[in-house]
């Protein structure tokens, strides 16, 4: 399976991480941010800025989806190349590569 390869990079986008902190101010979600970034370095993540093609991108997206979240993760995806991993079935809607999670 190409994601237990050690030659695949795997990225973790920083919309997800950007996600995660909102959920974690409303109360809705509890982490420890330096445990989190350090988990993901150790572990050989690397991590995925937002650009401004990225941005471009995801508003250029059709409304086939309505988190911006999501819609950012498409866009990063599509301009960098990359698979997405996922069990949200909206994604779907995009021309871009996903692996069921």
């Amino acid at each position: 399976m190409l994601i237990t390869d050690p030659a695949t990079p795997i990225f973790v986008s920083s919309a997800s991480f950007w996600e995660a902190a909102i959920k974690r101010a409303k109360g809705r979600l509890a982490f420890d941010a330096a445990a989190l970034v350090g988990a993901v370095a150790q572990i050989g993540l690397r991590q995925l800025s937002i650009t401004i093609d990225h941005a471009l991108a995801a508003g250029d997206l059709p409304p086939h989806h309505d988190d911006p979240f999501d819609r950012m993760l498409v866009a990063q995806a599509l301009v960098e190349g990359l698979t997405i991993i996922t069990h949200d079935p909206r994604l779907h809607s995009y021309e871009v590569a996903i692996l069921e999670a």
